[in-house]
């Protein structure tokens, strides 16, 4: 009668799929001396793997002896000696890594000629094995992945998973094999999880057979920043986590599930998702402050570049590692750009790109893009083969009303921000209104890769007189709609051509992260305020100024939510201490008899308006036509500052 043992073997066999050249391995080394070394990351298959060994030994004659170092007493005496046709199989092995010197060196080299051992652990074979010759010819390697989304959905399939759920857990799991059985638990008892968070015990159930024990909360800080950061270096850790950082470089550098790119340390995708859930799960304010903070370094790395092509570099790399994760599908399957560039528009591109507009846009369209290649030639790009021949291009344009009655597409956009929040004087409407690639139209091709980290850059690096940022290059609104929104442009109905919009008059840099934390978790951010038009401008003034030192009114004042005090504010201030240190600064650029007036009438008060202007050797009415002209010429220094046409030094 078989055991409770092996049914559960033969269960564990029929639900292992994959793994086909592992096997073969294993298969080609039966019969002979030597060592099968397999390793890989926590939760990746290796004991499943070496039920599948010992499985196979055992149908070809052979009595497999398995051995977890979970299980034994750590010293000489531990491991057993096969004799006769035996396989040996060690799993853990990462636990006897203390006793690696040994167990190379003399107790492989002590068992029966005939002797096959397999050795399952979380790192490779150490440099000792590599450099001994003999070890090389007699040792097989076997790094095991993550299952490829072939047998990702074998697998699902072999555990009657809904097929209307493959292509989801799949793309959660990333192909890791405890994360996909943990997905297909969550199935059976009636869960749809579409996140690690939706696992049975959460991500932390996860993250400990991944990663195990954390030394101490300074290398989880560490994890924690590699999970955020698209890549880690020491000095982008160091700005991060603080000082004394190299030695948490090094054991991050150390774990088996950190690979190294050119640029950097990386998770893998399982673990990275892991410890971001368990980390918005455990410490929701910890993952926010950590958030801001990746934004804003990136920001200084991106401001830090001194030309346009390093800046769209980093950019690409950024967009095409996060598209791969990322859950809209429009921003999933953009591919490398391979040997294509930006450049700007030359004369010589504009037929070619007229011909490929007429080609999958049709004549209208090309007619208008003609227009704008004539009207408008610095707001193209295009984007370059080795060859330097067109392979795509995409617009963004500067707008002004002088512009209107042409092209139906940048009329709807000037008419959103006209009826939403007219540009002030000074202030900017940037409109991405065009996008082609030459070959695959807009599906994923290397242009439109360029194209989005164009876009990116922009948005990293706004100008304090961009009033509008509107988007009407896409034909597929249902496909680029999500992941719009998500970056906070809204989509514009009633509009002929698809067009989203963002008015960044109404969110600072700080405002605008916390909307795109707020939308990474599916949370509801807050929206931004209404835009001051130039007279509600001069009459806040006005009121700020009388209210000064009445705080329960000031904190009313429609100038505390506005963009330039909004970007004057340093930490620990508030709104209203914000205003005052702006008015402080703008009096010093005033001239100086007015600079005077309003500080000793306002700012600073020496007592009634009469006193004041007893001690400015004015007379009364002298005084308030001073006092009149120093407002205006104040209240147009602000509004200089608020439309980014000047900046208080």
């Amino acid at each position: 009668m078989p055991s409770l043992g092996d049914t559960l073997r033969e269960l564990r066999r029929r639900s292992f799929t994959g793994r086909d050249d592992e096997v073969a391995v294993f298969r080609d080394a039966l019969g002979g001396p030597g060592v099968v070394f397999v390793h890989g990351p926590g939760g990746v298959g290796k004991s499943a793997l070496l039920d599948v060994f010992a499985d196979i030994a055992a149908e070809k004659g052979f009595e497999p002896v398995r051995v977890d170092a979970r299980h034994l007493t750590l010293g000489r005496n531990a491991l057993p000696l096969p004799v006769g046709d035996e396989i040996l199989l060690i799993d853990t092995y990462e636990l006897l890594e203390p006793l690696d010197d040994w167990v190379r060196e003399h107790y492989l080299p002590s068992l029966p000629a005939s002797c096959l051992v397999v050795i399952a652990g979380r790192r490779g074979p150490g440099p000792r094995w590599r450099a001994d010759p003999a070890w090389r010819t007699l040792m097989r390697v076997v790094a095991l992945g993550n299952l490829s989304p072939r047998e990702s959905l074998a697998y699902l399939c072999a555990q009657d998973v809904p097929e209307e759920a493959h292509e989801r857990l799949v793309k959660i799991s990333s192909g890791h094999p405890l994360t996909l059985s943990m997905m297909v638990d969550a199935v059976r008892r009636g869960a749809a999880p579409r996140t690690l968070s939706d696992l049975p015990g959460g991500a932390g159930t996860l993250l400990a057979q991944l990663i195990g024990e954390v030394p101490s909360k300074r290398h989880r800080t560490a994890l924690e920043v590699c999970a955020l950061l698209l890549v880690t270096t020491e000095d982008l850790l160091r700005s991060m986590a603080g000082d004394a950082t190299g030695e948490l470089f090094a054991w991050l550098r150390a774990q088996v599930f950190v690979d190294e790119s050119p640029y950097g340390l990386y998770p893998h995708d399982v673990v990275r998702d892991a410890i971001v859930a368990d980390l918005r799960w455990r410490d929701p304010a910890r993952h926010a402050d950590l958030y801001r903070r990746k934004l804003a370094l990136f920001h200084g790395q991106v401001r830090a570049m001194a030309s346009e092509r390093e800046r769209l570099d980093l950019m690409v790399m950024t967009v095409v590692l996060n598209g791969a994760r990322s859950r809209f599908a429009a921003l999933a399957s953009l591919p490398p750009t391979m040997q294509v560039h930006v450049d700007a528009l030359h004369d010589g591109d504009k037929p070619e790109i007229v011909a490929m507009t007429t080609r999958w846009q049709g004549s209208e369209q090309a007619e208008l893009v003609a227009h704008w290649m004539q009207r408008r030639p610095e707001a193209f790009r295009v984007f370059r083969t080795e060859t330097s021949e067109p392979r795509g291009y995409g617009a963004c344009l500067d707008l002004t009303e002088a512009d209107l009655g042409v092209d139906p597409g940048t009329d709807a956009m000037w008419g959103h921000a006209a009826e939403y929040g007219p540009p002030r004087a000074g202030e900017r409407v940037r409109a991405w209104r065009f996008f082609l690639d030459r070959d695959h139209g807009q599906r994923p091709s290397p242009s439109l890769t360029l194209f989005v980290a164009w876009q990116m850059l922009e948005i990293v690096l706004i100008d304090d007189d961009t009033a509008w940022t509107l988007v009407g290059a896409f034909d597929d609104v249902e496909l680029w709609a999500p992941a719009l929104e998500s970056f906070g442009f809204r989509a514009v109905d009633g509009s002929p051509y698809p067009v989203f919009a963002h008015d960044w008059r109404r969110t600072d840099v700080e405002e605008y992260t916390d909307l795109l934390h707020a939308n990474q978790l599916g949370t509801p951010a807050r929206s931004g305020d209404a835009v001051l038009s130039r007279q509600e401008f001069t009459e806040a003034v006005r009121s700020a100024l009388r209210a000064l030192h009445t705080p329960e009114l000031l904190r009313s004042n429609p100038l505390l939510r506005t963009r330039m005090v909004r970007r004057h504010k340093r930490a620990g201030r508030t709104h209203a201490e914000a205003l005052r240190d702006l008015l402080d600064d703008a009096v010093v650029v005033l001239k100086p008899d007015f600079g005077l007036l309003i500080d000793r009438t306002f700012l600073r008060p020496v007592g009634v308006q009469e006193r004041v202007a007893e001690s400015l050797h004015l007379s009364f009415n002298t005084y308030r036509r001073h006092r009149d002209k120093a407002v205006a010429q104040l209240t147009e220094l602000l509004w200089d500052r608020e439309t980014g046409s000047h900046r208080l030094a």
